[in-house]
């Protein structure tokens, strides 16, 4: 009988992100991190994603983003329906008096520092 080593197996980080650029940026973080990346375009594939899945452990999404959900409404939404999971929200707009993110989530501005998000992810996810 095999026994799964699942300390190796890497934790799957699902990405958010519309702007194709930024969404290989992130994934080239993920990968660096040590994770494996997904990748979603909008809220609505995001969920889709969490739905089949069952071994995600953070989501990174931007908040603008087309679709009928931005990113914290995507964050909140996952927050209540898979609470396990960690989140980082981005932006581009530093200008964000009245940020409501669930409990435990961060938040970064782009330009995105890559050394600082991936010592966050490993600290999230741990």
């Amino acid at each position: 009988m095999a026994i799964l080593d699942h300390p190796c197996i890497p934790a799957v980080v699902l990405i958010v992100e519309d702007e194709m650029m930024l969404r290989m940026r992130a994934v080239d973080m993920v990968e660096d991190a040590g994770y494996t990346p997904l990748e979603a375009l909008d809220a609505a594939e995001a969920v889709a994603i969490l739905e089949s899945r069952s071994d995600i452990a953070l989501m990174c999404t931007d908040i603008q983003m087309p679709g009928q959900m931005d990113g914290v409404g995507l964050a909140h939404a996952v927050n209540a329906r898979w609470p396990a999971i960690r989140i980082i929200v981005v932006s581009g707009q530093l200008n964000l008096p009245h940020l409501d993110l669930p409990p435990r989530s961060r938040f970064f501005g782009k330009p995105l520092n890559a050394a600082e998000v991936i010592a966050e992810m490993r600290d999230m996810i741990g």
